[in-house]
């Protein structure tokens, strides 16, 4: 009696190699944790991998690169999101805090090379230097997508920009705050917490709680002229009359 395809079992899985870059981002930081960066070369995360010399380039064009190997995926899972047909309507400062956001569930899809990639890259300039030109890549992104939202306005780029730039500084904020608690921390509430200023000031109006007024309509500004001499409580009920209370 045929009953269909068999299912493979757990064990199956636990034995089954890994995919080659996944082995050699291994093989990497298991040396690098081991001997240090400076002191691990190409050959040696190779032979630890059990592959050869092209293998790994043709994953990785230099030994940064394996440090970080999740970048390329996630800088284009981004730029589609931005691509993505949204409502004319819809706030472009939503919309990229919601992609930064991409980078974030990255980071957290594997904790512990995520903190292992920070400590080492906080110890190594040449790899701080690489990073940095990474996160200007995201930046440039975010900026791209505002550019075409927001060139239309007043000082467009100049606020596509500064926006961009806002957004990444927040993100990186939140997102460093969760790597030096060794990924014990809410990562999600760090970020959150950090892009929401991004957003209360750039982003637009939002609603108040149960559908009350919105937090600008609080925001008058009552001008007063009285002399310099005048009495504290002849000031004080100037402002009393122009706001209308008693």
């Amino acid at each position: 009696m045929n009953d269909g395809p068999r299912r493979r079992e757990p064990s199956d899985a636990r034995t089954a190699k890994p995919p080659m870059r996944d082995a050699l981002v291994a093989a990497a930081f298991q040396l690098f944790l081991e001997r240090g960066y400076e002191q691990t070369t190409i050959d040696d995360i190779v032979t630890l991998a059990g592959v050869g010399r092209r293998s790994f380039f043709r994953y990785f064009p230099s030994k940064e690169d394996v440090v970080f190997p999740d970048h390329e995926r996630c800088l284009a899972d981004m730029r589609a999101f931005l691509d993505e047909t949204a409502d004319a309507d819809d706030d472009p400062v939503l919309r990229v805090c919601d992609a930064a956001r991409l980078v974030l569930r990255m980071y957290a899809e594997n904790p512990t090379f995520s903190v292992q990639r920070y400590r080492l890259t906080k110890e190594v300039p040449g790899l701080r230097s690489y990073e940095l030109s990474v996160v200007r890549r995201y930046e440039r992104a975010l900026a791209e997508y505002l550019r075409g939202r927001l060139a239309a306005g007043r000082d467009g780029t100049l606020r596509a920009e500064v926006v961009a730039a806002a957004v990444v500084a927040a993100h990186n904020n939140g997102l460093r705050s969760w790597l030096r608690s060794d990924g014990q921390g809410d990562a999600t509430a760090a970020v959150d917490h950090a892009l929401g200023y991004v957003r209360a000031t750039f982003g637009a109006p939002q609603e108040s709680p149960r559908g009350g007024p919105r937090a600008e309509e609080y925001d008058d500004v009552v001008v007063v002229v009285s002399r310099r001499d005048a009495p504290l409580w002849r000031v004080v009920q100037e402002i009393e009359s122009t706001l209308g209370r008693d």
